[in-house]
């Protein structure tokens, strides 16, 4: 294992260390917990800060959803993370932002404060990345208007109808336009976040995170297999 420190940014400029996640009932664990382990491997190998966890509110967020249609056995089994800030209370220099997926971000609404928080949030930040269906928040905040993305195959055309002015990319696996980075579903956060790695740390740093994780990482944002398997999804 390399025991490199200190990896300097390709571009030269300094790396940024403040990291938020937005949390929300039924949210998929993967699509959090992908890119937040292999973001925790790089910060052994650079310098980052304490992880900001973003909710409505300081209680638990249960990442179960029982009464979601997706759940056709009616289980209610997931888990639970203590946030660290509201909203209200996020640090002004927060400088990457993730949105996950799940069942708890199938329908947002235009007034939905997870909306209304990536809108106003998105100008402040260096770079904004969603992995899944969380894409449909960003899509809705208006963010997304006029760029590239790419979303969950499985409910393709539910999440793409979020962003009429979007331009979608049905075959990527992930998709980087300026400072935001979309993602297909759920596994696929880990690959955009590697991308993303690479892109701003450098490809050996990236793959040195992947190799750590004994991750197979699927490094061609050109190409998923799972927009021929769903076809045109829900």
């Amino acid at each position: 294992m390399s025991s490199k420190q200190n990896i300097e940014v390709t571009s030269g400029q300094v790396h940024p260390t403040k990291y938020g996640i937005i949390l929300f009932p039924g949210f998929q664990l993967l699509d959090a917990f992908g890119p937040l382990d292999a973001l925790s491997v790089l910060s052994t190998r650079v310098k980052l800060d304490p992880l900001i966890i973003i909710a409505e509110t300081l209680d638990p967020v249960y990442s179960g959803s029982a009464q979601s249609t997706w759940n056709r056995a009616g289980s209610d089994f997931g888990a639970s993370v203590v946030p660290t800030h509201t909203f209200e209370t996020v640090p002004d220099d927060l400088e990457v932002l993730l949105v996950p997926g799940g069942s708890g971000a199938v329908q947002p609404g235009a007034d939905d404060r997870r909306v209304e928080f990536i809108k106003k949030t998105y100008p402040k930040l260096k770079y904004l990345i969603t992995i899944c269906n969380g894409v449909g928040l960003a899509a809705q905040a208006g963010v997304l208007d006029g760029k590239r993305a790419t979303a969950d195959k499985a409910i393709w055309v539910r999440t793409t109808s979020l962003g009429p002015s979007v331009n979608w990319v049905k075959t990527a696996r992930w998709v980087a336009d300026g400072n935001i980075w979309t993602s297909s579903g759920v596994s696929a956060g880990l690959d955009v976040t590697l991308g993303w790695i690479a892109e701003v740390f450098g490809e050996e740093t990236a793959r040195e995170v992947a190799n750590v994780q004994e991750y197979e990482w699927k490094n061609d944002a050109n190409w998923d297999v799972f927009g021929f398997i769903w076809g045109d999804g829900m």
